[in-house]
């Protein structure tokens, strides 16, 4: 690889990680700045061909560092058929959340959406330095209207229901939308088996490809 593009994305990465927007600069006014230090989590990577675009870190990977290290992670593995060697593997997966740090709860206990700074900051700078990426997968909702734009549907389940058209041929961009694999959604998964028996095998078989 070119050492220009190397160094570049040596410094996305130091850039990514020093970031504390959601701290100083709040989107919304300071009364809502992040309450505590950040931690941005993402995984740039200039020879990994699938991109996993999930929603935001969790708490357990905000203190690990590590993206989906937890048990949504474990689904997420088993759905795309990869061990966690494969999946940790930058040259097989770079992972970019929409939000790169954790954050926080709201009243419910539930984890916030993704902090409004990140995207607009990071997204496209990030997205444009990883030009060999030819799978997106695009985990819930915020992942999904980013990177389908108007093509996404006017629920999650209808925008992964129609994931055919969004999937492509094998020598183009494609997106799968795909509900986030967290524990909250095994209800959906059983209301939803196609998910399972129909689009699963097909990620699995074009993951197989990307990562050989």
């Amino acid at each position: 690889m070119d050492d220009n593009v190397t160094d570049g994305l040596d410094a996305l990465r130091m850039a990514v990680a020093a970031c504390r927007i959601c701290r100083d600069n709040p989107a919304r006014g300071a009364e809502y700045r992040l309450p505590h230090e950040p931690r941005p989590v993402a995984v740039i990577s200039s020879a990994a061909r699938i991109l996993i675009a999930g929603q935001a870190p969790g708490l357990r990977v905000h203190e690990s560092g590590l993206p989906f290290d937890d048990a949504s992670g474990n689904r997420l593995r088993q759905w795309l058929g990869v061990t966690r060697e494969e999946f940790y593997d930058p040259g097989n997966f770079a992972i970019v959340p929409m939000g790169f740090c954790f954050p926080g709860y709201d009243a419910h206990g539930s984890d916030l959406p993704p902090r409004r700074e990140c995207a607009p900051r990071w997204r496209s700078e990030v997205i444009e330095a990883m030009p060999q990426v030819e799978l997106v997968l695009a985990i819930g909702q915020y992942a999904q209207s980013w990177h389908l734009g108007e093509r996404r549907a006017a629920t999650m389940t209808e925008t992964v229901r129609d994931w055919r058209s969004h999937l492509g041929s094998n020598s183009s961009l494609a997106v799968l939308a795909m509900p986030h694999p967290s524990w909250r959604n095994t209800s959906w998964l059983k209301k939803n088996p196609w998910f399972e028996t129909d689009l699963l095998p097909v990620l699995q078989e074009r993951v197989g490809k990307l990562i050989s």
